[in-house]
């Protein structure tokens, strides 16, 4: 017989209902594994071959080279800083990369940060090709950042020929247990003088103020000036501290007082950054503004004068005709002047007399002043002249008419005059759009005559009631 087959469906087994939930927690847990892993960090996965493998020393190297001959000095230091990171480079060879680092952070305008690398290449192996460049790079730097007491010392310890470790640590005063070294004063001085200069950094180079604070760092070589510095700083350092024991900075008056120079400084340290933000002076300034006031630097007409100093008028006249008739002028003011400073010298004063203002050695007296521009070249005025000092004969030796002074004679006035206009413009914007900012009100008629006020035009952020 033949088989028929069974289309029937099969009964359904029973089945345990708590194999599935397992299975798909099992794969969450799967899921949830996987897609952690997928998120991790890139820095915290080791790379494959194929992203970005390791460069050798040398290609490292010449990364750093290619990277500075672009200019990208900052991206070429870190480079090198990597060059280091590798545990095989030799004391010397490291040295020499330290150095590089420096070079490149000096270019960058990071001048302290250039030194700390050069001193971390002298200290890491002493090369004697790279012991004159560095003494040369580590000075150039701190006279960039206006270091100059560190920089003194700093000579003194790279060119004493007795290497002195402790150049600038001379004890020049004790308070209690606390040692005041020179290198300390010498910072102190330093500071004091930044914070003279800080008002003139809006409309100065830093090197006009290199400049400006070594001309004023060289009275301090003086060592009575030093010492008399030393005396007034002590003077200031052993009050404050009392005063601190003394807990005056808790009394009501002491706090206003703090409060009112916190206020002044700050205030002033904001114009002096809306100052150097908004002041741009630049060459064509300065020439367009010197044309339109070439009336300002007009050199006056000058005179050079000799003098005969007689104390009564009978003895100038009788002088004055002995000159007439021939005599020589110097020898006679050798003979009779009473001025000591120059009878001596044949009567002659040194200094120019220029036209309308003062007579060096006489006076002020405008009369005798336009009688010496009048005469000639050569001549004795026929009069001698009164002064509280006696009876004055004058001869003019020379006269040089008025002159304009060209751009280069007078470069630094116009800076100085050009800064003064914008700094007043400056400090006016500036303070007006504060005034607008915190809505200020000034009551004239409350602190004012009212009758008075209301004659005159009022002043930005005044009302008149």
């Amino acid at each position: 017989m033949e088989e028929k087959l069974d289309f029937s469906l099969p009964e359904k087994k029973q089945k345990n209902s708590l194999i599935p939930k397992i299975s798909f927690l099992l794969l969450l847990v799967l899921i949830g594994l996987t897609l952690v892993n997928l998120l991790k960090p890139s820095y915290k996965r080791p790379l494959s071959k194929n992203s970005a493998p390791l460069l050798s020393e040398e290609k490292v190297k010449d990364l750093a080279t290619k990277l500075a001959s672009r200019n990208l000095h900052i991206r070429a230091a870190r480079v090198w800083q990597d060059y280091l990171s590798l545990a095989k480079v030799p004391d010397t060879e490291r040295a020499k990369a330290l150095f590089q680092v420096g070079i490149l952070l000096e270019k960058a305008g990071l001048y302290e940060e250039a030194i700390e690398y050069y001193y971390r290449s002298e200290l890491t192996a002493k090369l004697s090709e790279f012991e004159s460049q560095i003494n040369i790079h580590v000075k150039d730097c701190f006279e960039r950042i206006g270091k100059f007491s560190a920089l003194r010392y700093e000579l003194m310890d790279r060119t004493s020929f007795k290497k002195s470790e402790d150049a600038g640590g001379k004890v020049v005063a004790e308070i209690g247990a606390e040692k005041i070294t020179e290198s300390d004063l010498d910072a102190v001085i330093e500071r004091t003088i930044d914070n003279q200069l800080a008002p003139m950094m809006a409309f100065m180079t830093a090197e006009q103020l290199n400049e400006q604070k070594k001309k004023i760092l060289e009275q301090y070589k003086n060592p009575s000036a030093k010492q008399e510095f030393l005396q007034s700083w002590l003077s200031q350092e052993v009050l404050y501290r009392q005063a601190l024991e003394e807990k005056l900075s808790e009394q009501p008056e002491a706090k206003g007082l703090i409060e009112d120079l916190v206020r002044s400084a700050l205030s002033q340290q904001l114009m002096n950054k809306e100052l150097a933000d908004k002041i741009n002076i630049t060459e064509t300034d300065l020439q367009t503004y010197y044309q339109a006031n070439k009336g300002r630097y007009l050199e006056p007409a000058k005179a050079s004068i000799s003098h005969i100093l007689v104390k009564d008028q009978q003895r100038a006249d009788d002088l004055i005709e002995s000159i007439k008739n021939g005599e020589d002028f110097g020898e006679l003011a050798k003979e009779f002047s009473e001025d000591q400073n120059t009878k001596n010298n044949a009567g002659i004063i040194d200094a120019e007399v220029r036209k309308g203002s003062y007579i060096s050695g006489i006076g002020e007296f405008p009369e005798l002043n336009d009688k010496i521009f009048t005469a000639g070249v050569g001549e004795v005025l026929s009069e001698p002249f009164m002064t509280e000092k006696g009876w004055e004969i004058i001869k003019v030796r020379e006269k040089y008419p008025e002159r304009q002074k060209i751009f280069d004679e007078v470069r630094q006035q116009v800076i100085t005059a050009l800064l003064s206009q914008k700094r007043q413009d400056v400090q006016m914007d500036l303070i007006e759009q504060m005034m607008n900012k915190y809505n200020v009100i000034i009551h004239t008629s409350a602190i004012t005559n009212t009758d008075e006020t209301e004659t005159e035009e009022p002043a930005p952020g005044t009302v008149n009631e």
